[in-house]
């Protein structure tokens, strides 16, 4: 069980989006996580890997690498 505070602005087009569409305002919110849980599962587990391996390779390295250089 979730249970969220929502700015006023979105409860009210959740509200009419549910009232429209006649769904329930929860099938609409677990649709909208559902459709965007990958990308944020993406980004922060990648940003966390970031995090944790420091090591960086320069743009003019990955470039020589790939025969990409001038």
């Amino acid at each position: 069980m979730l249970a969220i505070r929502l700015p006023e602005n979105i409860e009210t087009r959740l509200g009419q989006l549910a009232q429209e569409t006649g769904l329930t305002k929860t099938a609409l919110v677990r649709e909208a996580i559902l459709e965007h849980i990958d990308d944020l599962e993406d980004y922060y587990l990648a940003e966390a890997r970031a995090r944790k391996n420091r090591k960086t390779i320069s743009l003019e390295v990955v470039e020589r690498d790939l025969g990409l250089a001038n």
